[in-house]
Formats: C-alpha cells, structure tokens, sequence
C-alpha cells in the first residue's frame, strides 16, 4: 500500500459531468482530484449536435478539451479505476485499483450508469435467481457455494477477490485481463480458478443457475454468476457509503443542490437519472462540484 494522499475533494468519473465538476471545485481554491478513464466515458466514441454553441463535435476531442482545462485550473488527473470507498469519521477513503490509498473531504460520484451486459441465453431470464451485476450486494448469497463472476477489468477481478470470502470455488472468466500489475499479483497469488482467454456462450438453469457453458464447449457447474464488465457502478459505492438510491435501484438520490443522503457525498450525470444528456450532467457537475468544495473547505475550519 502506497503513502495515503488527501485531498479536499474527490470525483469519481471523469466525463463531463466529473469534469465540469472538477472545473468550477478546483476555482473555490480547494485541492481536487478527478479519477477514471477517458475512454471509459459514454461520450468518447460519441459525435455531439445538440449542445448548446456547439455542433458536430467528437466527443473525444471534447474530453480532452475538458481535462485540460481542469489540469489548468489545479485539478490533479488518476487513470485509474476505484476498488473501494468508505466512510472513516468524517472522511471518505478511497482504495485504486493500484492499491493507492486516498482520503478526501468531500465526495462527487458521477460515474455514469452503463451495466454491461454479456447478451448471452440465460443472462436475462435467470436475472436474481443467481445471475448478478453486483458483487458487494449479492455475495452473502452465497456462502459456501461454487460462483463464477465475468469480465476482465478491475471490478471482475476484485470482486472474485471478494467472493473468496464467501464462496466454495471462485472462477474468474476473462477472455483478457487488463488490470494494474497490483491487482494482477493478488489474483495469481489468490484461490481463483481463473478461466483466460476464454469466453461464455450460455448461462443454464431451470429455476435458478446450475453452470454456465463457455465457447469452447466446456461447462463449469455454478450456482452464481457475478457480470462485471466495467469499473465499479452505483451499487456497489452506495453499498459502502450508505447512499440512498430510488425505489428501483437504479439511480442515486439528490436535491437540487446535488447532496445525497449522505453529508459529504454529491452526485451528477447519468447517476442521477434521465435524461441521459450532456447538457444536464454538465448542469450537475458544476452545482456538484461548488457545493462539494464548499462543504470541504466548511470541514477544513470546523477540523
């Protein structure tokens, strides 16, 4: 574990509704810090015509654009995806998938909502009955039974981590791991059967899961199936943070001025609900990252 590094505030998503956020934070003099990757970002691969003063422009040249402004401004940059954040008394730590340990004052989600989805026979129909999108929600399920959990980015591998915890068998299938050389070591040194290079064509099961079966013909009797084809999403931060999300679980709950349930933690952009838009996320960004400066600097005196 790295030297732990605090910040004022930090904002977790670096689209636009993370940068704007960065932008307008980092000008109320307080220390900011944006992570995630750019090209994780809905609106990379994107061509943009309905923004205001702006027509036809690609959404990558946009995001660079933005982060450069913020770099300007004071804003630090970390391309990497979080593992874990929790509250500690009156901060927030968070855990990368590098193993940097930071703490922050104040916190702005604005990760997106994107779940991948493998689009395999089963996914949908055994969905909740041992087809899952969320490690840290469903593990306690299954304690003491066989699981495989999908992907190959940082949320797959550390949640198979996780299930170590809870699971008889672990599998990890990853038609290719990309993760931190940190992540990667505590992988190859765990218990996880892990499956690279391979892909899954089917998920079986009559009433709940009974195994998968992989292209290559192969099938791995499981009871549970974790899908995490991404960096870590809403559920799994609100798990730890106690943020309050709407009746159907899909998006984090604001008032207007983008404070959550929780003192500290300020959400904005497609967390937040419909419509998926660029001008709304980058509205909330910027009433986001004001409000979430302001409340560090307000703990900074009280401390």
């Amino acid at each position: 574990m790295l030297d732990t590094k605090n910040y004022d505030v930090v904002i977790l998503g670096s689209g636009p509704a993370g940068l704007q956020a960065a932008i307008h934070a980092v000008r109320k003099k307080v220390s900011v810090l944006l992570l995630g990757k750019e090209t994780k970002s809905s609106l990379f691969h994107a061509h943009v015509e309905n923004f205001c003063c702006l027509f036809n422009v690609k959404g990558e040249d946009m995001l660079h654009v933005g982060r450069q402004q913020a770099v300007n401004f004071g804003t630090e940059l970390l391309e990497e995806d979080v593992l874990r954040v929790s509250p500690a008394g009156p901060v927030f730590k968070i855990i990368t998938e590098s193993g940097q340990e930071l703490q922050t004052r104040s916190l702005i989600i604005a990760t997106g909502t994107t779940r991948n989805k493998l689009g395999v026979a089963g996914e949908k129909e055994l969905l909740g009955r041992g087809v899952s999108y969320c490690v840290e929600c469903d593990a306690n399920f299954y304690k003491g039974e066989d699981v495989a959990v999908v992907g190959s980015a940082s949320a797959a591998v550390s949640g198979a981590l996780t299930m170590l915890d809870y699971a008889a068998t672990v599998h990890l299938i990853s038609e290719k791991l990309e993760v931190s050389d940190v992540l990667g070591k505590q992988l190859q040194d765990s218990a996880v059967m892990i499956h690279q290079g391979r892909q899954v064509k089917q998920i079986v099961g009559r009433n709940s899961v009974e195994s998968i079966v992989l292209k290559d013909g192969a099938t791995i009797p499981v009871n549970g199936v974790f899908i995490e084809l991404g960096a870590k999403g809403i559920m799994e931060l609100a798990t730890h943070l106690g943020v309050l999300l709407d009746d159907q679980m899909k998006y984090i709950q604001t008032n207007k001025q983008m404070e959550t349930n929780v003192p500290g933690v300020y959400a904005a952009g497609d967390v937040c609900g419909p419509p998926w838009q660029m001008a709304k996320a980058v509205g909330e960004g910027c009433v986001a990252g004001i409000g979430a400066a302001t409340y560090a600097r307000k703990l900074a005196r009280s401390g």
